[in-house]
């Protein structure tokens, strides 16, 4: 079903579509679990997740390039990191730290929705290696609980690319006017706005929960 409601001055279609961000969002992944223990220089630490270990490093595991493939070239750029880097790929289940349940409470309700009909589906959208990304299945049955998703290292696509976005479209059929994207980088959330997607960039559960309130998703509790 298709038809609009006015917030104030805000007309806004009926959300159909809910898609979720997985890291940040509904799983707890911080590298600080390895590199922050006893027994590491905090200062050292600090320089290693800043320039070593950076976001753009991380994003090419993420798009697609083999784990160990990504280690051994930036250990070539920074041979004395050499151990560190190692240790991304064979301490990364411990970077996994858990889910966030309170978001994972929002999800089961918003799952209930779909399978009561009152969904299209639930997806996920997220930037995460594919064979780690094998690992977290395996680790937290909620992820199984997904109509489809979408994994940037097995579509070779990554957020905030467009075309990642519009291959979610494409491919399961939705409408971004009746959809919400919810991601914790406003990056990534700028990108699907511009797209058509209503947006909530996640802070925490409950502001999370206001947020689909508001768009007539949830009730209140």
């Amino acid at each position: 079903m298709n038809f609009l409601f006015s917030l104030g001055e805000i007309v806004i279609h009926k959300i159909d579509w809910v898609i979720f961000d997985l890291g940040g969002v509904l799983i707890d992944w911080d590298p600080r679990s390895v590199y922050g223990r006893g027994g590491f220089d905090p200062i050292k630490v600090d320089h290693f997740l800043a320039q070593i270990a950076t976001s753009e490093w991380n994003s090419q595991m993420d798009a697609g390039l083999p784990f160990q493939t990504a280690i051994d070239q930036r250990s070539l750029e920074h041979p004395e990191w050499r151990e560190w880097l190692q240790a991304w790929r064979n301490e990364w289940p411990t970077m996994l730290r858990g889910v966030l349940h309170e978001s994972v409470t929002i999800f089961d309700e918003v799952v209930s929705l779909r399978e009561a009909g009152g969904l299209e589906g639930v997806l996920a959208l997220s930037n995460w290696a594919p064979d780690t990304f094998k690992v977290a299945q395996a680790r937290f049955p909620s992820l199984n609980k997904f109509d489809a998703r979408l994994i940037s290292g097995e579509e070779r696509l990554i957020k905030p690319d467009p075309a990642f976005f519009r291959l979610l479209s494409e491919r399961h059929y939705v409408v971004p006017e009746r959809a919400i994207f919810i991601d914790d980088l406003s990056k990534n959330t700028d990108i699907a706005k511009k797209l058509g997607y209503n947006v909530h960039v996640f802070k925490d559960a409950p502001t999370l929960r206001e947020d689909l309130v508001r768009l007539k998703i949830l009730k209140e509790l």
